[in-house]
C-alpha cells in the first residue's frame, strides 16, 4: 500500500539518530535536533516534530508540511506505540553552506498497536537541514 510505505518512510527518517550538545556547537547542536525529531516522533507530539520542520519544509521533492502533519496524524492514530532504530547514520555540516546540515541513515521504523509491532520498514533516509538563528529546521527529506 503506497499510502501506508509513504507513511512509514516519513517516521523513519524523521527518527532517526542520537546525539545531545549545545548551541555553540553546529554540529553537536545538528545532532541534538535529530534525536529531538526522533524523540517527538515516538512520543507522537505532532506539534512538536511540526516546530522542527522548516516553513519550507518539502518531502520527495513534491510534499509538503500539510502533507508531514496529515501523515503523522494517521499513523499516530493507526499505532499506539512507534519504534525508531538507526541501523547507521552520519550527521555533518555542509562544507560550502554553513547553514545546512546533511543527516544519512538506515533506519527500521515499527509501529504497534499493542506490544508486538504490527508493521515495520527499513528505508535509506536523506535529511537536510537549516539552521536559523541559531535553531536547525527540517528543510528536506527523501527517502529510497
Amino acid at each position: 500500500m503506497p499510502a501506508r510505505r509513504f507513511a512509514l518512510a516519513f517516521l523513519m527518517l524523521f527518527t532517526l539518530l542520537a546525539g545531545c550538545g549545545g548551541r555553540d556547537d553546529p554540529q553537536a547542536a545538528l545532532e541534538a535536533a535529530v534525536q529531538q525529531l526522533q524523540d517527538n516522533l515516538e512520543a507522537k507530539d505532532n506539534g512538536a516534530v511540526l516546530a522542527l520542520l522548516h516553513p519550507q519544509f518539502s518531502a520527495q521533492q513534491q510534499l509538503d508540511r500539510d502533507w508531514a502533519r496529515r501523515t503523522m496524524a494517521l499513523l499516530f492514530l493507526r499505532h499506539q506505540q512507534v519504534r525508531v532504530l538507526a541501523l547507521s547514520k552520519n550527521s555533518y555540516l555542509d562544507p560550502t553552506y554553513g547553514e545546512k546540515g546533511h543527516t544519512e541513515a538506515q533506519v527500521a521504523l515499527t509501529g504497534a498497536a499493542g506490544l508486538i509491532p504490527d508493521s515495520a520498514g527499513h528505508f535509506a533516509v536523506k535529511l537536510e537541514w537549516w539552521r536559523e538563528d541559531g535553531e536547525w529546521r527540517l528543510a528536506r527529506l527523501g527517502w529510497d
